[in-house]
């Protein structure tokens, strides 16, 4: 039985600043400010906090599958896991609903039939993106999501969620350092249609190296890159480690005339990008 899950702390900028109005609503409010300052404020406070909701009332619902696997994943103690030196893992790492939607429409759109994602955690991603992949490819090969996962106790939830939908077993899952997997990947003559990055931000630039490096990319293939507005940090004045990593991946795709590229503001930032020469 899945308990009762504490709600997710808001990790995109718009829900951020959401947040933040509402603090400082209550602030004004009890120092008195004036009523015309606070209908401005509240205006904001409102189309802050209501874009979030109303993107996901009109994207497509998603599986009870899917929808199994977010509660799984909140419900799971992460704060109480991370005991192998390992990276911290939280309940907001999940995709989500709406770009997971995103993705599977990424998935039909260019008529993907081999994916890969680097960086998985309880795989909310891989089962949207298996989900919209047909049973074979036209030549009569298997459909599959090839999913790269470090932490041994993410791809325990993600298995038990897939375990909930037929579409789980054209998951594929790669245990270990997402470096050491690509290579494999790489050395076994794997290519793909579509890739997903959502791993340790630091390690983005590198990934995209090994792609390019390793021919793992299928003619006409589109990589997506996940949190590529990381909370607002690439533009603040004080950005954490993983905020500067995310502005540094950033400036040197955009740096890069070989990307074709659009980065999308939905959730924490979406970045596709495909060769121009393919």
């Amino acid at each position: 039985m899945i308990e009762a899950a504490v709600a997710p702390r808001p990790v995109t900028p718009v829900g951020i600043v959401a947040e933040r109005l509402g603090r400082a609503e209550e602030r004004l409010v009890a120092a008195g400010v004036a009523d015309d300052l606070l209908v401005e404020l509240r205006h904001a406070m409102r189309v802050a906090e209501g874009l979030e909701p109303y993107v996901e009332a009109h994207t497509s619902p998603e599986s009870e599958a899917l929808a199994g696997l977010a509660r799984l994943t909140a419900a799971t103690d992460w704060a109480s896991g991370n005991t192998d030196g390992g990276p911290a893992l939280e309940q907001e790492m999940l995709s989500g609903h709406v770009e997971g939607a995103f993705l599977a429409f990424l998935v039909r759109a260019t008529g993907a039939r081999r994916v890969l994602e680097v960086g998985m955690f309880t795989g909310y991603a891989a089962l949207a993106m298996a989900e919209a992949l047909p049973a074979s490819g036209a030549a009569g090969e298997d459909c599959e999501v090839v999913a790269l996962e470090l932490d041994p106790r993410a791809v325990e939830v993600a298995r038990e969620g897939f375990a909930a939908s037929p579409a789980g077993a054209r998951v594929r899952i790669e245990e270990g350092p997402a470096a050491e997997s690509l290579a494999r990947l790489a050395a076994a003559g794997e290519r793909f249609d579509l890739v997903f990055v959502d791993a340790d931000k630091g390690g983005y630039a590198g990934y995209l190296d090994q792609l390019l490096a390793g021919d793992l990319l299928a003619r006409g293939a589109v990589v997506a890159i996940d949190n590529t507005l990381l909370q607002g940090e690439p533009w603040a004045e004080s950005p954490s480690a993983n905020g500067s990593a995310i502005a540094a991946f950033n400036d040197r795709v955009a740096a890069d005339p070989g990307w074709e590229r659009v980065l999308v503001p939905l959730r924490d930032g979406v970045t596709l990008l495909r060769r121009r020469d393919t």
